[in-house]
């Protein structure tokens, strides 16, 4: 089943229909769906599809001459196909092949090409450079290792730099795709799920919407013999020289620690190498680096687990090892069960987040939004510190829009209303407008002040789709 996708498919159709030479770099985290994507797009069309592997450039040039063969003569000189003495020659060939009709070249897994033959970059330059004003090839760069993506093809000081001509980053699922993923789930469920997979289609196809969400963490996450049992490991492993380093910075963060400095003192390491190593994952989308909204003060940075379902899985496997490998996968799935509602909390002001920035301009928010995030600090009144889940600000920046999002079994309240006001202050703005997001409503003393008071709106979770 091939779900959503809507915006990369429209700008890749925007680039094949241009009928020039087109360079379109797509890239994104493992498991994300880069290559189901383009896959899906050239159905039907004329293309040479070249997966680059972690080998030498002899093997990588080998790999890319059979793949010109198929395209040329069909399956059958796939095993026979003749190995052309350089990449620059075969990148002549294809070039020449798209002289005269729209040719789609796809490079899977480029950074694997570049560190076999180092040149390559610069190889494929000069290719464009000669022939690109008379080309019709449309060549897609495809790569999961982010940050070479961003820096040795899309950044200033690549020989790739200013040759493309246009850029694809692709993301995780939001929730609204995962509920068309998983269709027989019901709302909740779905946000669940993609709490436990952070939206990634790879570990969505891991999941069966007909079964409970008990019984999938119990099956398809718990159990040792499936694939997501050790996915964090072999991710690490794939990506990364030093795993165990980094997974004590993980395990670190998911135990509690958010500054850099706690989160070296827990590892046992020095501060610079720390460092390194959340650069490191935050490159791979795993980390994320955050400071208070509207500040830019680096002594308030902290780090958290970006990815839900490491966050998942870093929360419940270790804790449940025992039991686990013991056999009684089932006691743990049903301990992960007691606290599901507590892990869920930040899920869903992700899914707040996602529902706000997609009804942006209507009237369902009270001005344009042009930046959103999480604040926190001390309240120096009662000298605590305070936390604010989304704050929003629009072309007047004294102007903002302050909401809490609560996963809870009951409806909220105006105690909820009042703890929300009390906290906007601290931000000192001019005008205040406040938003609540409930997964179980609203209780009737809240309703009716928000039916009094323009500035408040409730957002019930059953009314999000």
């Amino acid at each position: 089943m091939f779900v959503g996708r809507d915006k990369e498919l429209s700008a890749l159709e925007r680039r094949w229909s241009s009928q020039q030479f087109e360079c379109v770099v797509a890239y994104g985290r493992r498991r994300v769906g880069k290559t189901t994507l383009i896959n899906r797009f050239l159905e039907d069309r004329p293309t040479i599809f070249f997966s680059a592997i972690e080998s030498s450039a002899s093997k990588n040039l080998e790999s890319l001459s059979r793949s010109i063969a198929l395209y040329e003569k069909g399956s059958e000189a796939f095993e026979t196909a003749p190995v052309y003495r350089s990449f620059e020659s075969a990148l002549e060939a294809v070039f020449a092949l798209a002289a005269k009709q729209r040719i789609a070249f796809v490079i899977d897994e480029y950074p694997y090409l570049a560190k076999a033959d180092r040149t390559i970059n610069s190889v494929l330059q000069h290719a464009i450079d000669r022939h690109k004003d008379d080309s019709q090839l449309m060549m897609v760069l495809c790569g999961s290792s982010m940050s070479f993506m961003e820096r040795q093809v899309l950044g200033y000081e690549s020989p790739l730099y200013g040759r493309r001509t246009a850029q694809i980053k692709v993301e995780p699922f939001g929730y609204a795709d995962v509920r068309k993923f998983l269709p027989r789930y019901s709302n909740e469920d779905a946000a669940i799920a993609y709490g436990l997979t952070d939206g990634i289609p790879q570990y969505l196809r891991q999941l069966d919407d007909g079964i409970s969400i008990r019984d999938n963490i119990r099956w398809n996450i718990l159990d040792p013999s499936c694939y997501l049992f050790e996915e964090p490991d072999n991710l690490l492993k794939q990506e990364l020289r030093s795993p165990a380093e980094y997974n004590a910075v993980i395990q670190a963060i998911a135990s509690g620690a958010s500054r850099s400095n706690t989160i070296a003192t827990a590892c046992h390491m020095e501060s610079s190498s720390c460092a390194t190593y959340l650069r490191n994952l935050i490159d791979l989308g795993i980390v994320r680096k955050e400071t208070p909204f509207g500040e830019d003060a680096p002594r308030k940075t902290i780090y958290r687990i970006e990815n839900s379902f490491f966050r998942f899985w870093y929360r419940y496997v270790p804790n449940n090892m025992s039991l686990i490998q013991s056999g009684h996968a089932d006691l743990a799935a049903d301990r992960v069960m007691r606290t599901i509602s507590d892990f869920m909390g930040q899920v869903f002001e992700d899914i707040c987040v996602q529902w706000i920035w997609s009804h942006n301009g209507t009237e369902a928010l009270p001005f344009l939004m042009l930046d959103a995030g999480r604040w926190w600090g001390a309240n120096p009144t009662t000298r605590s510190q305070e936390e604010i889940d989304i704050v929003a600000s629009g072309e007047k920046p004294k102007t903002l829009l302050f909401c809490e999002c609560k996963w809870r079994s009951v409806p909220s309240g105006l105690q909820q209303l009042e703890v929300l006001r009390n906290r906007a202050r601290l931000l000192h703005p001019e005008t205040s407008h406040y938003m609540l997001f409930s997964k179980s409503g609203f209780d009737e003393h809240v309703a009716a002040r928000a039916a009094q008071d323009g500035t408040v709106t409730l957002v019930d979770f059953a009314d999000m789709d």
